[in-house]
């Protein structure tokens, strides 16, 4: 079994109205080096595979099925570690 984390995050080319937002109350607390702010989801995937390769793939038909929105959201995979039951 292993954990993967799917970050999805809106395609640069498409607006952000939340990360404005937090961009522009961010520059109201003080922090004008902050320059941009773009703001994306992650999801913890727990996926039975006998292989971290094997759970990618899994985790990649997930995301391109379901969990992001591949016109407007880019996604990207990582597994993060083998977890032992038992």
């Amino acid at each position: 079994m292993f954990k993967a984390r799917v970050y999805v995050t809106l395609k640069p080319s498409i607006l952000d109205p939340k990360g404005k937002a937090a961009q522009g109350a961010l520059h109201n607390l003080g922090y004008h080096k902050i320059k941009s702010v773009r703001i994306g989801k992650m999801i913890e995937l727990d996926i039975e595979a006998d292989t971290a390769a094997e759970a990618k793939v899994a985790a990649e038909m997930a995301s391109r099925k379901l969990l992001a929105n591949e016109v407007m959201e880019d996604f990207e995979v990582e597994i993060t570690k083998e977890l032992h039951h038992g």
